[in-house]
């Protein structure tokens, strides 16, 4: 007589839950074409018509994994951004919230950079950078007016700040040297103090 306890079995979220967190594994290491849906039900002990049941498709789950992904990055950088503070900070809290991310997720990072889902053809971090780039011109706009130069410009000055610190984001994803925080000081000190002005050892000036 076995004295294995009867397995308990998963309710309807549970195994969505479950077959997200294999996939996410799966496609971060192999990608969406190098990952087949025989991997992803021998990993998580299902059979194929499991996944099809939950999912429709591998397609499918892979864009579950992505929305997923996506809406902690974007929540985490809007949240930063919309928190009461001065321009400077606002970045410093963005820029370190994009770290955080990437070391605590660092699967979900490397599927977010990597193929677009049917549901975000022109790539999901194309997206999230779009829209974080859309708040962050809303804040230039309003400190470039106030110190007196054209509020417009805030548009391009935002592109340039958003895409120096996500690729700063990619690089630091594989070297994670130095630290965040020295990471997220070293930006800020570029994109405030200029390259005539840089500090020769840069402080964060917010908590994180």
């Amino acid at each position: 007589m076995s004295n294995n306890p009867p397995r308990t079995r998963m309710t309807g979220v549970q195994r969505r839950s479950q077959l997200v967190d294999v996939g996410r594994g799966l496609f971060a290491a192999r990608g969406l074409d190098g990952t087949t849906i025989e991997e992803i039900a021998a990993c998580a002990g299902v059979s194929k018509p499991v996944i099809y049941e939950h999912f429709g498709s591998k397609e499918g789950l892979y864009t579950q994994v992505v929305d997923f992904e996506f809406h902690i990055l974007l929540d985490s950088i809007t949240s930063a951004l919309t928190e009461e503070g001065k321009p400077r900070i606002l970045v410093e809290r963005a820029a370190l919230a994009l770290l955080t991310y990437i070391e605590d997720r660092a699967e979900g990072f490397r599927i977010l950079m990597r193929d677009a889902p049917p549901s975000q053809p022109e790539g999901a971090f194309s997206t999230l950078l779009s829209q974080v780039t859309a708040r962050v011109e809303h804040i230039l706009s309003d400190e470039f007016h106030r110190r007196g130069f054209s509020a417009q410009d805030g548009a391009m000055y935002a592109q340039m700040l958003v895409g120096m610190v996500a690729m700063t984001g990619q690089w630091w994803q594989d070297s994670r040297q130095p630290d965040k925080q020295t990471v997220a000081a070293h930006l800020v000190n570029l994109a405030w103090n200029g390259l005539t002005g840089l500090q020769k050892v840069p402080e964060l000036k917010s908590d994180g």
